[in-house]
């Protein structure tokens, strides 16, 4: 068993699939999960794909005593930070609930960290930190524009690691700004299960697909893309999760980075629907509506930075993406807690 990667979050939707990666590369994956956004079969969900059960310790980043102890019994060569609230509108409702998780628990992650002695950090980030950018594809150099307090706690999560690895250079730091994660695991056994009505446009198509809501909302159909429908970038979940271990291993060599993880192709909202209903093989009915405010055209990644320095290119395409959504939400039925 190789090297012991602290996984904060590790029994999410992205966590768990950056668990197996982990695996799969000779890691031996530690979950950290408070499971409030967690299913609680996915230890044993990832016992199935991996061969043999994870280590996971429940508990939560904003509890120090916690923490020193989780490092205290091991010797991490590195975490993976996921465990952050992340949905956009609520963050606009409960900010305080967003700013004590994301900033204060990360805050008491680092500390830690800093008291053990574990210095590589690869920090989970967000597209959102660019807002409606100006130049698209959206290259890390564009500036820091947060639209809701979501995105806000992360470009602060960010400012912390920079003023950090400026002030000491035993830290070596990978951020990783997402697009849009979609899919699933190809085993079917993991994949995206959210309990109330999804944020994200694919669990959603989903949940049109199985019966559980009635029709797709499209907001808007007069942007200046090909087909008037807003356009985002895509990037499968496993291909993301590797992203994850290409970058620790780039800090294993004391080697920080901050790097957009997208395909950089852009497939719009009826794009989308039109591959699920290929995936699925079923009708999805949809319905234009307003565009919802603070929405942009289009929002695709400058990918070229994640190549040169991590070696990261997205292999999977948008079909791949909706076929292992559509495997995953079939392989549901009657198998929720």
């Amino acid at each position: 068993m190789g090297d012991a990667i602290l996984v904060t979050g590790g029994a999410g939707y992205i966590g768990s699939h950056i668990v197996v990666a982990l695996h799969e590369a000779g890691y031996a994956p530690v979950i950290l999960d408070n499971f409030n956004n967690a299913r609680r079969d996915v230890p044993a969900r990832l016992a199935r794909i991996m061969g043999r059960a994870p280590q996971v310790i429940e508990g939560d980043i904003r509890d120090a005593a916690c923490l020193d102890r989780v490092f205290g019994a091991h010797d991490f060569a590195g975490v993976i930070h996921l465990a952050a609230h992340k949905a956009v509108g609520e963050s606009v409702t409960k900010p305080l609930a967003y700013f004590e998780n994301n900033v204060g628990g990360f805050l008491t992650l680092l500390g830690a960290m800093a008291r053990a002695g574990c210095k590589r950090l690869v920090f989970s980030s967000s597209a959102t930190v660019y807002g409606a950018a100006d130049e698209t594809p959206t290259p890390e150099t564009a500036p820091h524009h947060a639209m809701n307090p979501y995105g806000r706690t992360k470009i602060i999560c960010e400012e912390i690691l920079e003023d950090l690895c400026a002030a000491d250079p035993e830290w070596a730091v990978g951020v990783l700004r997402y697009f849009n994660p979609a899919g699933a695991h190809g085993s079917g056994l993991i994949g995206e299960d959210p309990a109330d009505i999804p944020n994200n446009l694919m669990p959603y198509i989903a949940k049109v697909a199985t019966g559980e809501l009635a029709k797709i909302s499209v907001f808007g159909d007069d942007y200046d893309t090909p087909d008037g429908t807003g356009v985002r970038d895509y990037i499968h979940v496993e291909d993301l999760a590797e992203g994850h271990v290409l970058s620790l291993a780039q800090l294993q060599q004391g080697k920080g980075h901050l790097v957009n993880l997208g395909t950089g192709r852009g497939y719009s909202v009826l794009e989308m629907i039109a591959a699920y209903q290929r995936a699925s093989n079923r009708h999805l009915p949809y319905e234009i509506v307003a565009r919802r405010e603070g929405d942009v055209a289009v929002c695709c990644a400058k990918t070229e930075q994640a190549r040169d320095l991590l070696g990261f290119d997205a292999k999977r395409g948008l079909d791949e993406m909706c076929a292992s959504s559509w495997a995953w939400m079939q392989a549901q039925d009657g198998s929720k807690d």
